[in-house]
C-alpha cells in the first residue's frame, strides 16, 4: 500500500502536511464538556461524541461513512458466535452506536443492551429498530456508569472499535470487566499501534482508499495488544484468543486472521 506514495516535489509535500503524523511522545488534548442529559463527561472526548453525532443520519447507509463497518460486521459477528454461541446469551454492545452490530447479535437469539454516550446516535438505532423489527433495548450511558447500575449482569459484552475513540481505554476495559458475569466473555476490537497501521490505517484507509471518513483516527489513540492484555488481566480476565482483520484492497473485501499489525480482536474470560 505504500508503494507510490508522494514524497517528493510540491505535491508530496502537501499531501503530507495534511497528514496528522504520529509526534513520539505526544498526548491527546483533553477538552472539558459539559454534561448531556444523565451522561457524565468523565472518559468523553467531546470532539469524537461531536463528530460521530454528525454522521448519525447516514449511520445505515451501507455506501456512507460507514460503510467499513457495515462490510466488518458479519466477520465480527462471526467471530463472536463462533466462539460463544449467542442464542440465549445476554449480550451488551458498549458503544453500539447506530446499531449496526447490536441488530446483527439480536438476529442471532441474544438478548441485547447497547449503550452509547451519544444521544444522536441512538436515536438513529432506536428509528432503526422500527424498520427491521429487531429487539435492542438501548441506554444513554457511558460504560463506567452503567457497570455501577448493571455489574455482572451480562454473559457476553462486545466493546467494537471504542478503545481508540476514548480518552483512558483501560478505565473501559475496567468498566467491561465489571459488566460480564464471572466465566463470562468479553470481545474487543481497535487498532494497534506502529509505522504500519499509521500506513494503513490512517494514511491508507482515510486519505488514499477512503474506507473511512479523514479524521476518523487519532494514531495516538491506537492501542497495542500488549496493553490491551495488561489492562484486562489487571481486571482478572485471561486472555482466550487473538486475530488480525485485514482489508484486501485488490478484491475490496475483510478477512480474519494472520497477523495484528493493525486492526485486531482480542478475546477474554473473566475468571470465575
Amino acid at each position: 500500500m505504500g508503494e507510490g506514495f508522494p514524497r517528493k516535489g510540491l505535491y508530496g509535500r502537501l499531501f503530507l502536511s495534511r497528514i496528522p503524523y504520529p509526534v513520539p511522545g505526544a498526548r491527546m488534548p483533553e477538552t472539558p464538556m459539559k454534561e448531556q442529559s444523565g451522561v457524565s463527561p468523565a472518559n468523553i472526548d467531546p470532539e469524537e461524541l461531536a463528530k460521530f453525532a454528525s454522521l448519525a443520519p447516514i449511520w445505515w447507509d451501507r455506501n456512507g461513512a460507514f460503510k467499513a463497518l457495515h462490510d466488518i460486521n458479519g466477520l465480527r459477528v462471526g467471530y463472536i458466535d463462533g466462539r460463544v454461541p449467542l442464542a440465549g446469551k445476554t449480550v451488551l454492545d458498549l458503544g453500539c452506536g447506530g446499531g449496526i452490530l447490536a441488530e446483527a447479535l439480536s438476529a442471532l437469539g441474544a438478548s441485547v443492551t447497547g449503550i452509547d454516550a451519544g444521544e444522536e446516535p441512538l436515536a438513529v438505532a432506536k428509528l432503526h429498530l422500527k424498520e427491521s423489527g429487531a429487539k435492542v433495548d438501548y441506554r444513554l450511558a457511558t460504560a463506567e456508569q452503567f457497570a455501577e447500575e448493571a455489574s455482572g449482569r451480562f454473559d457476553v459484552v462486545a466493546c467494537m472499535e471504542l478503545l481508540e475513540h476514548v480518552p483512558d481505554p483501560g478505565s473501559i476495559v475496567a468498566a467491561c470487566a465489571r459488566l460480564v458475569k464471572p466465566g463470562g466473555d468479553l470481545f474487543f476490537a481497535t487498532l494497534n499501534r506502529n509505522p504500519k497501521s499509521f500506513l494503513f490505517a490512517i494514511v491508507g484507509a482515510e486519505f488514499l482508499l477512503r474506507l473511512v471518513k479523514r479524521g476518523t483516527h487519532s494514531y495516538r489513540r491506537f492501542v497495542k495488544p500488549v496493553e490491551l492484555k495488561g489492562w484486562s488481566q489487571a481486571c482478572g480476565l485471561e486472555l482466550q484468543d487473538l486475530t488480525g482483520l485485514h482489508y484486501n484492497p485488490f478484491t475490496r473485501t475483510y478477512s480474519l486472521g494472520g497477523n495484528t499489525h493493525v486492526n485486531y480482536l482480542m478475546h477474554f474470560r473473566r475468571v470465575s
